[in-house]
């Protein structure tokens, strides 16, 4: 059974539910979700033999949510995973990310390789750095409107989005989800409408999202959307703040999946990287892994896929448990 605690780590303190006793698999979810968003994956990887933790990340759910927003920069994120994996008692770990969760994976591999025995990203790809900050360069590019930008403008996504928490969070699984029509678009808002106006509230959800899922998501955002949003308006914070590792590579073993419905790994220069990603990631154990029809809730929309290729990479080789 999946039990539930709270974690003192980096001087928050975390809510994580947990099972399985093995080599420890720390899952991270993203926006806007919960440690929720990985029961599928809970049975499986415990069944194969890992300790599973999936918190909810800071500014989510149960979670501490600090009230500065310069407390949820990429390395504030990176060292509760830090904390956490030693608070578990723990030295290493393997890390699996979603959405923004995969950047928070990604960078644990990137500053601590040391720490991390395998890292795993859905949706998001690795972090190679730009050579702008990401909020200018989207703002220069399609004029403010693209939903980064918006996200970025102080109380008014936290405000929409908390005027009907349960309706917003539909819209937003369906509309981005491999069940929705394909607008091949990027994802750009109209600021005199919000995020959610160009969003469908489907008449019945996707067989894959309960209602009984949307009720455990919604009560994760009783306390509001602004610790969420507030990782978003750090986009540029990280960029300065991670410029010491630019250039820089993940070197652990690695394992990216995403959906060729998900809009994200369609963001400006996201094809041109994923392609690339086999000659850039010294370690990708695999190529690229794409789930034909699949949208942006990859390990929810596609759960036996996904935890076949968990499973497949976290107990590929010798690499993937260490001796004793």
């Amino acid at each position: 059974m999946v039990e539930h605690r709270m974690v003192d780590t980096n001087g928050i303190r975390l809510h994580i539910a947990e099972e399985g006793e093995g080599p420890l698999v720390v899952l991270l979810h993203g926006f806007p979700e919960s440690w929720h968003s990985w029961h599928h994956q809970f049975g499986p990887l415990v069944e194969a033999g890992f300790r599973v933790v999936a918190p909810d990340q800071r500014g989510y759910g149960r979670s501490d949510h600090p009230d500065d927003v310069d407390a949820y920069s990429i390395l504030h994120l990176v060292g509760d995973v830090v904390g956490l994996i030693r608070a578990l008692g723990e030295d290493k770990a393997y890390v699996v990310g979603h959405d923004w969760g995969a950047p928070v994976a990604w960078n644990t591999a990137l500053l601590r390789p040391d720490m991390v025995l395998g890292v795993a990203g859905l949706s998001v790809p690795p972090p190679f750095r730009g050579a702008q900050p990401p909020l200018a360069a989207m703002e220069k590019r399609f004029g403010g409107r693209f939903y980064w930008n918006y996200f970025n403008r102080p109380g008014v996504a936290d405000a929409e989005l908390a005027r009907d928490t349960r309706t917003a969070l539909r819209k937003i699984f369906y509309s981005i989800s491999g069940d929705a029509p394909d607008t091949g678009e990027q994802p750009l808002v109209a600021p005199e409408q919000g995020w959610l106006a160009t969003m469908t509230d489907p008449d019945v959800l996707p067989e894959w999202f309960t209602e009984e899922d949307l009720d455990a998501l919604t009560e994760s955002f009783s306390k509001g959307f602004t610790g969420a949003l507030n990782w978003y308006r750090n986009l540029d914070r990280n960029w300065e703040l991670t410029a010491p590792w630019h250039d820089a590579v993940v070197t652990p073993p690695a394992l990216y999946i995403y959906g060729d419905r998900d809009p994200v790994p369609a963001f400006p220069g996201a094809p041109e990287l994923i392609a690339r990603l086999p000659d850039l990631m010294p370690n990708l154990r695999r190529a690229p892994l794409e789930l034909a029809g699949c949208g942006h809730w990859t390990q929810q929309e596609r759960p036996a896929e996904v935890n076949a290729a968990l499973i497949e990479f976290l107990t590929a080789g010798s690499w993937a448990r260490p001796a004793g």
